[in-house]
């Protein structure tokens, strides 16, 4: 069976507040896709419904077609989806290297997660030449860097990436941005919330638009590229 992540027909609440309104969408082995949406559409929510940090009023999370409304946020980490949050969320006290072992825990592969230690440090070498400096003194770019190659650390079958360029200088989100394209083209399944529309549709399979908690357009990225009410209202025109 193929890792293929569905969400069907996906309610969630805050506190009585409707956040997501019947959110349907997937995602296939090996696709990049985008979720796009102003802020407070429901993006965050979206994912975090996916990692198990919130629970749904109602539908349902699949992934490999196993149900995910009941396991545990590291048990849904088990299974290969690794969620990379919006503000990095580093630990800051730790060094670099520690943070990055920290996204291997659940490992038994002592040689695998060697090999991959070498591979996120190609990746960003940014972090090769600070792996005994401790988090809170990076960049935010290298803190950025740094929750990506966490995650990265896990293995993941599917990875979660909630706004990597949020706050970054210019040169910093060509950098983050060239890796996600890297990663998408060595196969790796990625769903991709980001605000630089534009950026993100540059480098996606397909696209899914979310406006207070619904889904109210998808298509290929030249569908949604060529949609004059999307490029209005998120791709600048």
């Amino acid at each position: 069976m193929t890792a293929e992540l569905v969400l069907e027909d996906v309610h969630v609440d805050y506190g009585g507040v409707a956040a997501l309104k019947g959110v349907s969408l997937s995602v296939r082995e090996g696709e990049l896709v985008c979720l796009l949406g102003a802020n407070g559409a429901g993006k965050s929510t979206t994912l975090r419904t996916i990692s198990g940090l919130v629970r749904p009023r109602r539908g349902e999370v699949r992934f490999a077609g196993e149900r995910l409304q009941a396991l545990s946020p590291y048990q849904i980490v088990a299974r290969g989806i690794v969620h990379c949050p919006e503000g990095r969320h580093i630990f800051g006290g730790l060094t670099v290297q520690e943070n990055l072992m920290l996204g291997a825990v659940q490992r038994r592969d002592a040689a695998g997660v060697r090999r991959d230690l070498d591979w996120v440090l190609a990746l960003f070498p940014d972090l090769a030449q600070r792996l005994k400096q401790r988090g809170a003194t990076l960049s935010g770019g290298q803190q950025q860097m740094l929750a990506i190659a966490r995650a990265l650390m896990a293995r993941p079958r599917i990875l979660l990436l909630d706004e990597p360029s949020l706050g970054l200088a210019p040169v910093v989100v060509q950098t983050i941005f060239r890796v996600i394209r890297d990663l998408h083209r060595q196969g790796t399944t990625i769903l991709l919330v980001e605000q630089n529309a534009r950026q993100a549709l540059a480098i996606a399979d397909r696209g899914y638009v979310l406006e207070s908690g619904r889904i109210v357009s998808s298509g290929t990225r030249a569908e949604l590229e060529a949609d004059v009410q999307i490029e209005k209202a998120y791709l600048g025109a």
